[in-house]
């Protein structure tokens, strides 16, 4: 009898070996000429949390953030967030 495979990847022991999540909000901003002010009036958000995203210096995403920028922005999620794996 032939044994299958597991398809699902075990965990490594390192989290920074799961990859990152990188935000495209700077990106985003510039290109489209959007001031932090600007943002922080249209989310409704404090620039100080903006500034967080902007930096990638969050630990976790909130979906309703992500949806107030995508929205404000005219964006996809796509566009925003971005995972990339390691390879190291």
């Amino acid at each position: 009898m032939v044994r299958k495979e597991n398809p699902l990847r075990q965990l490594p022991l390192n989290s920074a070996e799961y990859g990152e999540i990188r935000i495209h909000l700077a990106e985003i901003m510039q290109a489209k000429n959007v001031s932090m002010n600007q943002l922080s009036f249209r989310t409704e958000m404090q620039r100080t949390q903006l500034r967080n995203y902007r930096d990638n210096k969050i630990q976790r995403l909130d979906i309703d953030i992500l949806k107030r920028l995508c929205y404000v922005l005219e964006c996809d999620l796509h566009d925003l967030i971005e995972y990339i794996p390691f390879s190291g």
